[in-house]
């Protein structure tokens, strides 16, 4: 009773926070923040594999509100993780693809980031895992560092696939060495002992999960559960490609990762999709640890928690496999936000980005707005999952090429001009591209107004000429 009557004074004290930013740093909420490598919407609750087990990503949902059309920025590491960590479209900052880091960049060096602002305003900021692309560790973005991003363990690779040109982390199985030993294991044990601190000042604990990234590599117990003749396979149409603009064809087209051909003739199609759902399980395990360390941390009744993936993940649909197109599959996000005392076990469907966590997370803990952030808090729908919205999320992969995803629609505008097109009431799997059908210019006339209005030059490191 006392807990519960806590959780409500302290939600109370949020929404005060969204209208006045004078609350002392020492009583403000502290913030946990999982981020997620390449996890799609293969989590039970958003439903996106029937076989997808990940009861503690679900027990969070359960806690908080679950954005059931949540989109990333940018289908793709670098970018997206800029864009949310800078609270800026990669059309505005022109970090596009996974080169160059921001800081070595005119424009960005300089810029603010998420957990940077929460270190200016008192908090203390400690990271562990992959938050940045790769293994870069941002100096001004977080005061305490664990343990570095990545794989870590070398091991041998066990497929050998088509091209000789895929990449070298195109690989997938179990593997018997010790759980302990995973680098996300080892993360979220260091998360866990420092949620074990006693603090004087509120906290910004940004872990970073490396799975399902590929390799695709769990123990072996994350497979047994889900033997591989028992596994489905996603729903593809061989004609499905038929109805694809140029711009589509172009952009898609990828020789790292092995491709769809090769997964079905070499019967390795099932093995990737159990690899990747044991992946997600074992990450799940992981989100458990976390969240049980902070239920019995001195922190269960004043952390905020956001779970978010930085971008989706195509194993077979619409015959690609990998990340960076501007289909749903590889622009669609798990998001997360639990704030103590406030709703729980809500589904929120309307259209939301990356983008807004920043200005959300800084209403939520009563700091100061800051300018020049492309985002809007999400608030209202923290509020009411059902308030009335008219925002659509944008996803941008390189230059000038967007996909505008509204509550029912996906429109996507390339470099060329060419267009898409998605009724998702009726075609969730994006089959049929109506973009060509004259009635329905009025929803693309709708949707063009969401266009970004201006998509800056890649941009290239300091000292170094533009392409």
């Amino acid at each position: 009773m006392m807990r519960a009557t806590f959780r409500a004074v302290v939600f109370s004290f949020l929404l005060v926070s969204m209208f006045a930013c004078t609350t002392q740093a020492a009583d403000r909420p502290n913030v946990l923040m999982i981020a997620i490598d390449d996890l799609n919407d293969w989590v039970s609750c958003l439903g996106g594999h029937p076989q997808a087990k990940s009861p503690h990503i679900d027990r969070l949902a359960k806690r908080g509100v679950l954005f059931t059309n949540a989109h990333c920025q940018a289908p793709i590491c670098n970018p997206s993780r800029t864009s949310l960590m800078l609270g800026m479209r990669p059309s505005t900052t022109g970090i596009y693809v996974n080169q160059p880091w921001f800081r070595t960049t005119p424009n960005n060096k300089t810029r603010v980031t998420l957990s940077q602002y929460f270190a200016e305003h008192g908090y203390r900021t400690l990271t562990t895992g992959k938050i940045y692309h790769g293994s870069r560790v941002d100096g001004p973005s977080f005061q305490t560092v664990g343990p570095r991003p990545g794989q870590r363990l070398k091991i041998d690779k066990q497929i050998v696939t088509d091209t000789g040109s895929s990449s070298r982390l195109w690989d997938f199985g179990p593997q018997q060495y010790e759980e302990e030993k995973f680098s996300d294991f080892v993360d979220a044990s260091w998360a866990i002992e420092k949620l074990q601190i006693k603090r004087q000042k509120p906290f910004f604990l940004a872990v970073g999960f490396y799975r399902p990234h590929v390799p695709w590599y769990a123990p072996q117990r994350f497979f047994d559960d889900r033997p591989r003749t028992a596994v489905k396979l996603p729903v593809v149409r061989d004609d499905d490609r038929d109805d694809l603009p140029t711009g589509a064809v172009q952009l898609t087209t990828n020789p790292r990762p092995p491709s769809h051909k090769w997964f079905v003739e070499t019967d390795h199609w099932k093995d990737a999709v159990q690899s990747y759902l044991a992946c997600v399980s074992f990450t799940d395990a992981q989100v458990g640890r976390l969240l049980d360390a902070l239920d019995k941390s001195p922190y269960a009744d004043n952390t905020i928690i956001v779970l978010f993936s930085d971008h989706g993940f195509h194993l077979g649909e619409k015959q690609r496999w990998a990340k960076q197109s501007l289909w749903e599959s590889s622009t669609r996000v798990p998001m997360i936000i639990s704030v103590p005392g406030g709703k729980q076990g809500e589904r929120c469907s309307r259209p939301v980005e990356l983008l807004h966590l920043y200005p959300t997370l800084l209403e939520l803990c009563g700091l100061p707005a800051r300018d020049g952030l492309e985002g809007t808090s999400l608030g209202p729908l923290l509020k009411d999952s059902q308030a009335a919205w008219t925002r659509p999320a944008i996803t941008t992969y390189k230059r000038n090429n967007h996909a505008v995803r509204s509550e029912h629609w996906r429109y996507i505008r390339y470099t060329d001009g060419t267009q898409e097109l998605y009724d998702h009431r009726n075609d969730p799997h994006e089959w049929m591209n109506l973009a060509a059908q004259e009635k329905y210019q009025s929803v693309i006339a709708e949707h063009v107004k969401w266009l970004p209005k201006t998509n800056v030059p890649e941009a290239t490191p300091l000292g170094q000429k533009k392409k």
